[in-house]
This record gives C-alpha cells, sequence and structure tokens, in this order.
C-alpha cells in the first residue's frame, strides 16, 4: 500500500432539505424564518463496528434538546450543546456515538431531531470487520539512519481487548509502547493505536524484524524493515542543496537572497536552506552557524502549504550578536552527513536602536499557515468553521470518517512525506 494515512472526514455537501414545524422544534431555532428550519446534511465514509461517527447540528439554541436515532447506533443520541468554541462558531450540539459492534453491512437511517421533532434525515453506512492489522510507515523501500519511523496497530475487530501494546526490533534504541490518540488522525477508532520511533543514527545496514507484542508480553505480529545508508549514486548521497539564503520580509521564504543581505546588529534574519534530494535521517537535524550568531540555529522542515511546489525546504531565525562589528560573516550549514557544506554571506551593519528584522523572522509555520484538514485539531467536527450561515438557520453535519484524517503533527508529517508503508495482516 502507498500510506497508511487514510484520508476522511472530508465533508462533501449533501442535499438541503426545509421541514416546516411548528411548536418546540420551530422554536428551536434562531433567526429569520422561524418556523421554517432548513438542515444540512452532510456524509462522510462508511464505518466499521465500533467505529466513532461524529454528529454536529448547528443554529440550535443550547436549551434545545437534540437528540440522533439509528438502528447503528446502541440506543438514542444525546447531543451535548458546544462548549469551549470560539464565538464565531455559532450555536449547535454535537455528539460522537459508535457503530454498534453487532451492525451488519449496510446503510441505516438516521434522524435528527429537536424537541421530539425531526429536523434532518440521513444515512449511517456501515462496512464489514477487517482483521487486525499491524503497519510500520517506510516498507516498501530502504531507511535511512537517524530517520524517523511510524508505527500503527488497528485491531478494531470482535473479541480483540487490551490496550498494552509494544513494538520491538534491534534496530530500535528501546521498546515503543503504541497509545490511542483520541485528538489524532484515527480518533474515529478507539482500537487504532500508534508512536513513531527515530532510528539511530549509527544504524548498521541490514534487514531487521520487527515484532509487536501484547498484553502479557505475548508475540502478535511481525513485520521487516531495511536500514541502508545513502550510498555514492544515490540521489540523496549529496542531495541538490541550494543555500544557505536570508530574508527578512514575513512569509516569504521566496524572497532569500544568498548574498547582499543586510541586517543589524542584535536584529534578526531566517537562514533558509532548500534541498531536492534531502538525506531523510537529517530531519530535525540540520543547523546554520556563523560567528555573527548568538548561538547555531536549527533549520526546520517547512511543512506549510506554502511549500507545496517548492524543492524541500529548512529555515529557522538567527539572532545577531548586539556587540559585532559591522561586516560579512559566514554562514555554514553542513549536511548530508558531513559530506555536503555550503557556506553564505550575511552583511551586517552597525547596532540599530530597535531589533532590526526580529519582527520579521520566523518559525517555519509562523506566518505560513499549514492546510488544515475539515477534521483537525478537535477531530472531524466538519462544520464547525461553518456556523449558522447568514440567515442564521440551524445545520446539521454527519461526519463519519472511517477512514480516519490525514496528517496528523509530527508523525502525520513522516507519513506524508515518505508515502509508504508495508502492512503485515
Amino acid at each position: 500500500m502507498k500510506g497508511i494515512v487514510r484520508a476522511a472526514a472530508t465533508v462533501a455537501a449533501g442535499a438541503g432539505a426545509v421541514l416546516l414545524l411548528g411548536g418546540a422544534g420551530a422554536a428551536a431555532a434562531d433567526g429569520p424564518g422561524r418556523g421554517a428550519v432548513h438542515v444540512l446534511v452532510n456524509g462522510a465514509f462508511e464505518n466499521r463496528p465500533g467505529e466513532l461517527v461524529d454528529i454536529d447540528v448547528q443554529g440550535v439554541r443550547a436549551g434545545a434538546a437534540v437528540t440522533a436515532h439509528s438502528p447503528a447506533f446502541r440506543g438514542p443520541v444525546r447531543l451535548a450543546p458546544y462548549g469551549g468554541r470560539a464565538p464565531d462558531a455559532g450555536q449547535g450540539h454535537h455528539a460522537r456515538p459508535a457503530v454498534a459492534p453487532s451492525a451488519r453491512p449496510g446503510a441505516y437511517p438516521l434522524t435528527v431531531r429537536v424537541g421530539g421533532r425531526t429536523v434532518a434525515e440521513d444515512l449511517v453506512r456501515v462496512r464489514a470487520p477487517k482483521p487486525p492489522l499491524f503497519q510500520v510507515a517506510g516498507g516498501g523501500g530502504a531507511l535511512r539512519p537517524g530517520e524517523r519511523v511510524g508505527l500503527w496497530y488497528d485491531d478494531l475487530y470482535p473479541g480483540e481487548r487490551g490496550t498494552s501494546f509494544t513494538v520491538r526490533s534491534p534496530v530500535f534504541p528501546a521498546p515503543v509502547r503504541l497509545v490511542h490518540d483520541p485528538r489524532g488522525s484515527h480518533w474515529n477508532n478507539p482500537r487504532m493505536f500508534g508512536a513513531s520511533v527515530t532510528l539511530p543514527l549509527g544504524a548498521k545496514d541490514g534487514t531487521y524484524k520487527v515484532t509487536l507484542a501484547g498484553p502479557g508480553g505475548r508475540a502478535l505480529r511481525e513485520a521487516r524493515l531495511v536500514v541502508r545508508a545513502a550510498r555514492p549514486g544515490d540521489g540523496d548521497y549529496l542531495g541538490r542543496a541550494r543555500g544557505p539564503a536570508f530574508f527578512t520580509v514575513p512569509g516569504a521564504p521566496e524572497r532569500a537572497r544568498t548574498d547582499g543581505q543586510r541586517v543589524g546588529a542584535g536584529g534578526t534574519v531566517n537562514v533558509l536552506w532548500r534541498d531536492a534530494s534531502p538525506d531523510p535521517g537529517e530531519d530535525g537535524r540540520l543547523t546554520a552557524t556563523s560567528p555573527a550568531f548568538e548561538t547555531p540555529v536549527p533549520l526546520r522542515r517547512d511543512d506549510s502549504k506554502a511549500g507545496d511546489g517548492d524543492d524541500p525546504r529548512y529555515y529557522g531565525p538567527a539572532r545577531i550578536r548586539r556587540a559585532l562589528g559591522p561586516g560579512a560573516y559566514p554562514v555554514t550549514v553542513v549536511s548530508h552527513h558531513g559530506r555536503v557544506r555550503k557556506t553564505g554571506r550575511l552583511l551586517v551593519t552597525g547596532v540599530t536602536g530597535s531589533r532590526t528584522g526580529s519582527g520579521a523572522a520566523e518559525r517555519p509555520g509562523d506566518g505560513i499557515r499549514p492546510a488544515v484538514s475539515a477534521a483537525d485539531g478537535r477531530g472531524g467536527r466538519a462544520a464547525e468553521a461553518g456556523g449558522t450561515g447568514g440567515s442564521g438557520v440551524p445545520v446539521a453535519v454527519l461526519a463519519g470518517a472511517g477512514g480516519g484524517v490525514a496528517g496528523a503533527a509530527a508523525l502525520g508529517a513522516v507519513l506524508v512525506r515518505r508515502r509508504r508503508a508495508r502492512a503485515v495482516d
């Protein structure tokens, strides 16, 4: 398989409906059109028995009784009013019921009721369960020493129990405990356990066994991973590096200059490094050094949307020593385990009254915002940004993210960059 990240919770617009209601149901809606409740229900992906379905109903006053009903659930589900959200999120209710373990594959009707009145109807689609699956991200190709490896175990299957799972391998520095993250990309699967581990920089070339153990230390699954350092002829042996370059304009790495960039003593400038074929094992380890800097500068990978279409790039803010005299100072970046060394020149001017460039310096992600999926953050409240709309009418959203959500922070980045996985049933 190409990757273990299962994209889900990407909500497609569904059909709207207008129900003419009276009494408690109509009174629950705010805004114009009282008595005519406009409901939008969005469907997502199929869910296995035991997976969570995210239901979001917007535009209903907090005091209203909102419930969801479906044969796919064990019983009626009470939706709770929003709490702790931003003011512009609007009024709404939310719940995450689990598909009943006994549910068989098929489409089940779903109704949303406000004050006992039906205001929305949709379907909950259920697919068959699948056997437990152990995945090692990075399979399908050799891993480099120092590279980060993602580990996942999905045992959402009838009869599976326990929450203590550990992965061991002779190449790992220590046993790795897998945990479930209810706020992570697999929030909808309560039986998805994951972790990541960084291979030692001194890892020897070879094929290593990876063993998953369950409660009591009993071996459950095995996988293999290959470790091999870059060799002459490999694309990442020397890479295709450019830089270091420098920029001070916020959110504009594309305007970086390799020479002629000026910064005042005591100010701050961003150091940029590009490499079309970086060594995966050096992610998070690149630094820029200079006698002009107060300290060495860590160069972080830019995973933001702004970096799409560009070579992989790394940058970080450098603080210039205040007592530094004017002149041209070398800035050096060493990569590919010492095989590549490049030096640029930074022009330092006299001390300025303000922190020259300090307001413009940024870390990757500051000012360049990464794309946020609809289900990120609080994990799948897909219509959260929609509020009640210009008319203030209620909106009901069903996001049954049976495939999980792409991306998640550090580990998600590993999976997206490598886009490789080895799966062992």
